[in-house]
Formats: structure tokens, C-alpha cells, sequence
């Protein structure tokens, strides 16, 4: 029975993928922007691999409502996994692609570099030590399509393109439309609402117009822990509530009635975090004459989000204020993000030279506000708010691009000028201030009854305070032959210099043969760069984590690569992190409506930043170091500490099928990719153990934390006014590491089923309900070490920790 039952998950599957395929394989022959400069490019004929994402027949019959969702469930080789109880990157979902960094990962709109967001992963999530670029700020109601490349692109596009380019093409047609959602977990938690509409209209001249988007958007937190069971203190909850520590659990409740307490006192809040969005973008061009026209495009984007950290016992006298919060107290933390971006360009074409100059800006803003805690060294008179600071980073970038078609070549050529800044504003003087017994701040030999700052988030202080800024100037120039779809050869050279560590030169060769009709092979190789940005190089705080017992929560400390703690420790200056990328494959078309592409890949890089372990060296407690009041038990530290290897393959295979009077889209794509270390670059004379400068978890982090196998079915069948939607995903096994305190965990590999069901209740509204993952799928449960005393059920890997979800929408078009 269970075999059969997975066959049929599988039949469904490939159903589901075809239809998948087929709203892919319906935008074939679409122009693409991404990967070169030869404005007569279809996917089909570039040398290296491109997916073009239809949003809008995609999305509409799709649970998921971000773009990062979205491509997660559509493109094998991308990932993105909500975290939990990880400061600020449970407000900015982490996303890869084939299984390299955040930062390695390079997003354009409309083909011009989009801004990176401020914040620093560091919570030992998926991306640590690394800064990514926040899809969900861009409204999906705004999106026409995605096109991602799926290749090394840095000789093109310049730094942070080492896995990949992902481009976002904003709507511009005119007429209107609108979309309503509204979705629920299967237990009734994480609900979602979703109002979006879009308006485009002409400016009065043939070719022009503007393009508006509107979307608001609210996301319930979630819950998924040990609620409601005490055994989300483990073999603590008797030392710390009764009197008698060897009670029996069964008496539990008798302790708690006997406190007058109930098991809410004693509820973690361990999900998603609630998300409340708001976006307003807009895309417009408008030809002045036959050959020149202006074009501008850009938006604004709210987020608040509502996450929790660790809960403090009652037993942590020196964290917890006992006459504020006698049970304790897990602590808020609240985001207000600000996103703006706005582009202004103009396009000339004189004897069939187009021109193309450009400015591009783009700033990011993360403010915490942390509340349901308090600062301990204050006792009774502590506030249980703070504003605990902010980060935020802009770009600026200029673009001057020239091109001509010349009979079967193409050339480009061009340059390029970013300005960039980063900043860290400090946060109220309690929010990270120690105070002794009198309140007055305390100084050497000073009596103190607690630990300093706004427990959970300890807010940023005038010692992190900065403002630090540098400037690129880059040139570039790309051939590309095409001898009548036959042949296809590109080749790229670019030279960037950077204000703060130097000059980079990388190339790249592609080329695609088709030796026979329809049946083509591929092939490039190029090499590549990633300068440290000015977060990696900069950021700097103190924060709670777990000790290295892993029994209490303590103050730890990030230290900026050119501090003086760094220097003691021997920490080299960052640098770039260079790269090597080789790909090769085919392409085949063997019958009408069949399309099958295999790409494999090799990527190796050297020198990469990531952020070292917790390392407890003598002087990170003392204040000759690191100043009065930033004592930590360890410290962290930025680094070009490894080099890697990352091999893989890509599948696609698509086909459109003539069935029963319908359309029936067959969609089968996979991926395989492993990353290795492959060597350390430690400093020199440091005494701080291996395991600690860079230890068993954050090996497990860059090797094995994210699936190294995954692969998505999917079938889609329009007849008449009905459509429908199943896709299965598969997500291979992943392994977590819990050191220094908890176990290696094998999470066995996992299958997400999605259906919907859409109906055209007119020719202009359009009805959908369905279900993302409706079999209720979780990864497997932690081991207990890793769960801090079990409240931690699911660790957030492989899809996430949501459960069933179940949705409908309307459709409108006008």
C-alpha cells in the first residue's frame, strides 16, 4: 500500500510538473535581457542556462505570494527557508542558488543592479556570514517575468554574480488588474492576506507608458514548539518551580495552580514571525522621438515584523528582573524595514547604436524595537522597551552601455561608477548600557545587580556607531557571434577597481553548437570576483546566544576585521573572494512540445568571507581590547577563512501535451549540488582551537545544510473554464550539526505536494483555491541536545515548518 501510494504521489508529480513546464515552456521564445547583450536572444539559443519565469500565470494558480517563495518551488537549484528565533534574519528570508551564498548571488531589475539589504546574517542559519538581497520587497503583482541565470557572470555584472544572476522584469502593460488572497495553516495559525492591483496606462505616444503597483500584505506568526507541554523546560522545569526537585511531571499542573500561574506562563513562541508589508512601484518609458526615449522605474516597500527570542528562566537571576517578570519572559523583537529604490535612464539609437545611461539607487533600512524584556542591571526601574538601534546600507549606481549588431556579431561595450554606504546608528542609552546599583553607568569597581542592555537584542551602542563608505569604477566590453542559431560564441572581459582593497580583471568564454536541428551542446568557463561589502567588513555588536555549555544564555560579540581585537588575534585584512566557474550541457527539442536541457557545473572559490565560530580568547574580556562594557565570553570574527568546490547538475525537461480536448504541461526539473571545503586559511600563531576559529557547524552550514538533491514534478491541465495544478517537490536529505553542545542530525529527504484548482468564473475573474503542502509534511523532529530542552521541535531546513497551508484567490483583469 505504501508503495502504491508513492507511485501515485509520483504520477501526480510528473502531472503537476508538466503543468509547470508548460507555463514555462509557453514563454520559449521570449526575448531575454539576462546573461549577454545580444537583444536577439531567445532561451533557447543562449550557451548557457536561463529559466524564464511567466509570474503571472504561475502565480496565479500557486500557493506561495513571494517571488522567493515562488522560485523556490520552481527553480530545483534555488532555495529559501524561513528561520525562527534568529534575530534579524527571520524578517529577511536568506535565498541560494546552487548551493552557494546570499551574497553570491547577484539580483537585477530590469537589468540594472538592484541594492543589497543591511543586515548581516550571523544567527547560524543558512547564508551566516553573509548579506543577500530581499525578493519580497518587489510586489508580485508587479512582476511580468524572472529570468534566472543559472552561470558564473561576474566578467558581465561584476561582483556578487559567482552561483548566478537572478533579473526581475517589471510589468509594463497597460490595462488593469487586481488579486485577493487569503490563506490558512492547517492548525489555524500563520494565516495570510494579500490585496494587490496593478494599473498601466499610455502617456500619449506609441511605445510609452507607466506602470503602477499597490500590495499589502499581513502574515500571521506562527507556533511550533512544545506548547502546552512542560517538558519545554526538560529536567529544569522541577528546579525551577517546585519544591521538591524530584516531583513527579505527572504534578506539573498541581505546581503551577499551587503558583497561581497557568500553562501560559510558560508558552515559547518558536514559528515564523508575523510579517506586515506594504509596497508601491512603478515601471515607465516614454520615446521623445523615433530614436531616443527615457525610462524609470523604482519603488518603496514597508515591512514590520514581530519575532521572539530565547525565553529567560526565572532562574536567570542576572538576566531576569524578578519583580517585573517573575515567571520570566520570552522577548519581543520588531522590525520596521524601509526599502527605496529608483532608476532614471535614457536610451538613443544613432546608426543603429544604442545607448544607454542610467542611474540606479537603492537604500535599505532595519530599525529594532525589542519590548517584553528588560535591563537587568536597572532592577525594578527598568523599562520593558527599547529602541535598540538601526543598520542601513544605500548604492548608487551610474551605467553608460553601448551596443551594435553587426551582420552576425554583436558588440558591447561599456562602464560602470557605484558609490556605496553603510551605517550602524545606536539605539536608546538602556537598550545597551550597564548601569550599577546607584543607575549611573557602571565604571571599573562599580557594584552591579544584572547583565547591561535590552536582554534577547542588546541594542547598538556609540562604540558600534559608524559610517563608512567606498566607491567602484568599472569597464567592461562582450562580443557575441550567432551564425544563424547554429553557432553561438560570447566572450567578456571586465576591469573593476574598488576604493577599499583594489582591482579585480575577470573573462568569460561561452559557446553553443547545434550539430544537428533541435539538438544543441553548451559550454563556458569564466572567472570571477565578490568584494567584501562594507557590512562584512564593518558590522560590529554585542548579542544573547546559548553558552558554549549550553545551559544559560550569555553575551557574546561581533568584532569589525580592522579592529583592535582583530589585530591582537592576527586576523588578516578582508579581501575579494575569487572564483573559477565551468559549466557544460545540451539542449535537446526531439519531438514538438518536448524540451530536455542537462547542465553541469564546477565552481571553485578561493578566499571566501564567511564569519569564524565562537572563539573564547582571554582578550575579548578585557577592556584594553575591547573596551569597558563590550566584555563577551567569545568573540566572532570575518574572515577569507576557506576556499570551496562546488559541483552539480541541473535537469529541466518539459513537455505540452494535446489531451481530452485540454492542454496538459508536463514540468520535470532537478538538481544535485555539493559543496566542500577544500582548505583553511587560519592566521597565523593563533592559539584559539580549530573548532572553534571554524568548528563542526559552520563546516555544516557551507557542506551539508541545505539539500544537496532536489527536484519538483509538475502538471497543469486547462480544459475549458477549469485549470489545474499539482506539483511535488522533492527535498533531499540535509544533516544539522549541533556543536559545541548538541549532536549530528541526518533530517531524512521529504516530498511537498501542491494542488490548486482554478475556475474562470467570467471571461475577466478568475477563481483559484488549493494547498501547499497538503499532506502536512514537517522535517523530521530534532534530537533532544538539539532542541534546547525540546523547544525547538523542528529545526527550519529543508521546506520550512509551516505544515499544510490552504488558500484562495480571485483574479481580476480588465
Amino acid at each position: 500500500m505504501k508503495k502504491l501510494s508513492i507511485a501515485v504521489l509520483l504520477l501526480g508529480t510528473i502531472l503537476a510538473a508538466a503543468q509547470e513546464q508548460e507555463e514555462k515552456g509557453k514563454q520559449i521564445e521570449d526575448i531575454i535581457i539576462v546573461g549577454n547583450r545580444n537583444g536577439k536572444r531567445t532561451k533557447l539559443d543562449t550557451p548557457v542556462p536561463v529559466d524564464v519565469i511567466n509570474i503571472d500565470k504561475i502565480q496565479r494558480s500557486s500557493p506561495q505570494m513571494t517571488a522567493q517563495d515562488l522560485l523556490n518551488y520552481v527553480i530545483p537549484s534555488f532555495n529559501s527557508v524561513r528561520q525562527s528565533a534568529s534575530d534579524g534574519t527571520e524578517h529577511i528570508d536568506p535565498v541560494t542558488l546552487r548551493g552557494m551564498g546570499p551574497d553570491q548571488v547577484l539580483v537585477l531589475v530590469n537589468g540594472k543592479r538592484r541594492h543589497t539589504t543591511s543586515l548581516v546574517n550571523y544567527q547560524n542559519t543558512v547564508g551566516n556570514g553573509s548579506v543577500g538581497t530581499d525578493l519580497s520587497t518587489i510586489p508580485i503583482i508587479g512582476i511580468e517575468k524572472i529570468e534566472v541565470l543559472r552561470d558564473g557572470a561576474a566578467a558581465q555584472y561584476g561582483s556578487d554574480a559567482i552561483a548566478g544572476v537572478i533579473n526581475i522584469i517589471l510589468k509594463k502593460n497597460t490595462g488593469a488588474s487586481a488579486s485577493i488572497t487569503y490563506g490558512l495553516s492547517g492548525r489555524n495559525d500563520g494565516d495570510t492576506y494579500q490585496a494587490g492591483a496593478n494599473y498601466g496606462t499610455s502617456l500619449g505616444k506609441t511605445d510609452s507608458y507607466i506602470n503602477l503597483s499597490l500590495q499589502l500584505s499581513h502574515r500571521g506568526k506562527t507556533t511550533r514548539t512544545q506548547n502546552h507541554d512542560l517538558d519545554i523546560f526538560g529536567n529544569n522545569f522541577a528546579y525551577e518551580f517546585a519544591d521538591n526537585p524530584d516531583i513527579a511531571r505527572k504534578n506539573d499542573d498541581d505546581i503551577i495552580r499551587a503558583r497561581g500561574l497557568t500553562r501560559d506562563d510558560f508558552n515559547f513562541q518558536i514559528g515564523d514571525a508575523q510579517i506586515r508589508q506594504g509596497q508601491l512601484f512603478f515601471n515607465s518609458e516614454y520615446p521623445l522621438n523615433d530614436n531616443f526615449k527615457i525610462y524609470s522605474f523604482g519603488g518603496f516597500s514597508i515591512k514590520e515584523g514581530k519575532g521572539y527570542g530565547f525565553r529567560r528562566l526565572p532562574s536567570e537571576t542576572s538576566n531576569v528582573v524578578s519583580s517585573i517578570y517573575p515567571n520570566g519572559f520570552q522577548a519581543v523583537l520588531g522590525s520596521q524595514i524601509y526599502d527605496v529604490s529608483y532608476a532614471v535612464g535614457a536610451k538613443y539609437n544613432v546608426n543603429n547604436w544604442l545607448i544607454d545611461l542610467s542611474n540606479t539607487f537603492g537604500s535599505n533600512t532595519f530599525n529594532y524595537n525589542i519590548s517584553n524584556t528588560n535591563n537587568a542591571s536597572l532592577g525594578a526601574k527598568s523599562p520593558t522597551s527599547f529602541y535598540a538601534g538601526a543598520h542601513s546600507f544605500l548604492q548608487n549606481t551610474i551605467n553608460l552601455d553601448v551596443s551594435k549588431n553587426i551582420n552576425r556579431f554583436n558588440v558591447a561595450f561599456g562602464g560602470e561608477f557605484r558609490f556605496e554606504q553603510y551605517q550602524i546608528k545606536a539605539g536608546d542609552e538602556a537598550s545597551y548600557a550597564q548601569y550599577d546599583v546607584n543607575g549611573n553607568i557602571a565604571a571599573d569597581g562599580s557594584t552591579v545587580i544584572g547583565a547591561g542592555g535590552s536582554q534577547s537584542f542588546i541594542g547598538f551602542s556609540p562604540r558600534n556607531v559608524l559610517k563608512k563608505d567606498r566607491h567602484s569604477t568599472a569597464v567592461y566590453a562582450d562580443v557575441s557571434y550567432d551564425l544563424d542559431k547554429k553557432l553561438n560564441i560570447d566572450l567578456a572581459a571586465r576591469f573593476e577597481n574598488y576604493s577599499d582593497f583594489g582591482n579585480s580583471l575577470n573573462g568569460k568564454l561561452a559557446v553553443r553548437y547545434e550539430f544537428v536541428k533541435n539538438y544543441a551542446i553548451r559550454a563556458a568557463v569564466g572567472t570571477g570576483f565578490r568584494a567584501p561589502s562594507l557590512q562584512q567588513q564593518y558590522f560590529n555588536n554585542s548579542y544573547a546566544d546559548i553558552s558554549t555549555t549550553g545551559l544559560t544564555i550569555v553575551t557574546k560579540g561581533i568584532f569589525r576585521n580592522d579592529s583592535k581585537a582583530a589585530e591582537v588575534l592576527k586576523f588578516d585584512r578582508l579581501k575579494q573572494e575569487t572564483s573559477v566557474n565551468g559549466s557544460a550541457g545540451f539542449t535537446l527539442k526531439p519531438v514538438k512540445g518536448l524540451f530536455i536541457t542537462v547542465d553541469g557545473y564546477i565552481i571553485k572559490v578561493k578566499d571566501r568571507i564567511v564569519i569564524t565560530g565562537n572563539i573564547t580568547d582571554p582578550n575579548l574580556s578585557d577592556p584594553n581590547v575591547v573596551g569597558k562594557g563590550n566584555e563577551v565570553e567569545s568573540g566572532r570574527f570575518f574572515a577569507n577563512a576557506i576556499d570551496t568546490e562546488t559541483k552539480g547538475v541541473d535537469v529541466v525537461v518539459s513537455y505540452d501535451w494535446k489531451l481530452g480536448g485540454g492542454n496538459l504541461n508536463i514540468n520535470l526539473a532537478g538538481n544535485y549540488t555539493e559543496t566542500k571545503i577544500t582548505d583553511f586559511h587560519f592566521p597565523e600563531n593563533i592559539s584559539t582551537p580549530r573548532e572553534q576559529y571554524f568548528g563542526p557547524d559552520q563546516i555544516n552550514i557551507i557542506e551539508s545544510l541545505s539539500p544537496k538533491t532536489k527536484a519538483s514534478l509538475g502538471l497543469s491541465y486547462g480544459i475549458g473554464k477549469f485549470n489545474f495544478l499539482v506539483r511535488n517537490t522533492y527535498f533531499g536529505k540535509v544533516i544539522r550539526d549541533g556543536f559545541p553542545f548538541g549532536e549530528v542530525q541526518e533530517f531524512s529527504p521529504k516530498v511537498v505536494t501542491d494542488v490548486s484548482v482554478g475556475y474562470d468564473i467570467t471571461k475577466n475573474i478568475n477563481f483559484t483555491v488549493g494547498a501547499n503542502n497538503v499532506l502536512d509534511v514537517f522535517p523530521d523532529l530534532q534530537v533532544y541536545k538539539n532542541s534546547y530542552y525540546g523547544v525547538f521541535k523542528y529545526a527550519p531546513v529543508q521546506m520550512g515548518t509551516l505544515g499544510s497551508y490552504f488558500f484562495g484567490r480571485l483574479n481580476f483583469n480588465f
